[in-house]
């Protein structure tokens, strides 16, 4: 069974156009760019693709409805007026999050009740239940988002968040989001045929994401995702994703990956984390400090989210980091160079203004990508 759905694949600001060529990648082509998501048209058969592929997305969702809602007893009709029955079991569990903005109804908790009770009898009547729903088979997570007094209806697909690759054991104070590591990777014009170096590698998640994406790994080919068990997709279409994922992994392509950090407990950490993701030596992980950079080959790419110095007692210690940065890419004129910080000052303390910025965000950290074109580039 392969009807059609409407996805939505959830981005973090500023990253929507690069969840959108993800999605063009794997063949879905009629998408609607929005702040926070791209929406688009699909089989059924994209749920498991798009949860196993994307790489810089939070989430897949799928859209049950749209609808202006400006009382309770609207959300109410209008939500039971949709064919829930279509996605959800007659044993699913379904819990409701929900999310107001600039909305009428403004209250969450009333938002959440009204939608589940609608929901519940909409699929009591469906199924032929005069009693309770079970809610003891598959998860269903159903999410109704308010803005402007227009609620979307929506089940996620995936779970945990899909920057849960599964392999992070450990991890430092402030780690860089999977999705936002294979983001700023994505922003650059690497290729697995030339050398990679992060100096702050901190627990290794940038290294990692790029030797996953060096190999064409799937990044979700080592976890759990709640559609697997919905009937809606069924076992054939998660087999059939989990094979082309598999097929299409080139785990003998030849990398030149160099993780460092001036922490030797954060490189132990980074090992581990990437003998969980199954990478085992590909990585070359060291422990350095950013003035001993000195790499043997051109034509590189350096791509870094360093400390920002955020904390007053730390900055002294951080502008001095990102001077001696400058200071050795200077002797490597062919290196790209890709920096990710909230510090303002960076381009005077590294010496030299960059070729291109663009606005990202860490987490709630407001922050610059500060890119230096080489040869490459």
């Amino acid at each position: 069974m392969n009807q059609e759905v409407t996805l939505i694949a959830t981005a973090a600001m500023g990253l929507e156009s690069v969840v959108a060529q993800e999605v063009k990648a794997l063949g879905y082509t009629d998408l609607k760019v929005e702040n926070g998501r791209v929406q688009f048209n699909a089989e059924v058969s994209a749920i498991p693709r798009c949860n196993l592929w994307l790489r810089t997305a939070d989430r897949v969702k799928v859209l049950v409805g749209q609808f202006e809602a400006k009382s309770f007893d609207e959300l109410f009709e209008k939500t039971k007026a949709l064919p829930w029955e279509s996605f959800i079991e007659e044993d699913g569990e379904f819990p409701v999050i929900g999310k107001s903005v600039k909305s009428k109804l403004y209250s969450v908790p009333d938002c959440q009740k009204i939608v589940k009770k609608a929901v519940v009898e909409r699929l009591k009547r469906k199924y032929g239940i005069a009693s309770w729903l079970k809610e003891s088979g598959a998860f269903y997570r159903i999410e109704v988002s308010l803005l402007k007094d227009v609620a979307m209806l929506t089940i996620d697909t995936s779970g945990s968040g899909l920057h849960k690759r599964g392999y992070r054991v450990g991890q430092g104070e402030a780690p860089l989001k999977e999705t936002l590591a294979a983001a700023l990777i994505q922003l650059t014009n690497w290729k697995a045929d030339f050398p990679f170096v992060d100096p702050f590698c901190g627990s290794g998640t940038i290294p990692i994401e790029a030797a996953l994406i060096g190999q064409n790994i799937a990044p979700g080919f080592n976890r759990e995702f709640a559609s697997e068990g919905w009937s809606l997709v069924g076992n054939k279409n998660w087999e059939k994703a989990l094979e082309e994922a598999e097929d299409l992994a080139n785990y003998d392509q030849p990398l030149t990956i160099v993780g460092s950090d001036i922490d030797h407990k954060m490189v132990e950490i980074a090992k581990d984390n990437a003998i969980e993701a199954g990478l085992g030596d590909l990585v070359i992980w060291k422990q350095m400090q950013v003035k001993d950079i000195s790499p043997k080959q051109e034509n590189g790419y350096l791509i870094g989210n360093p400390p920002y110095g955020e904390r007053l007692g730390d900055k002294p210690e951080v502008e001095k980091m990102y001077q001696d940065l400058g200071i050795a890419m200077k002797q490597h004129p062919s290196w790209s160079v890709y920096i990710l910080t909230s510090n303002e000052k960076f381009e005077s303390l590294y010496g030299k203004q960059a070729t291109k910025k663009r606005k990202l965000f860490n987490g709630f950290i407001k922050t610059d990508y500060y890119q230096y074109f080489g040869k490459h580039s």
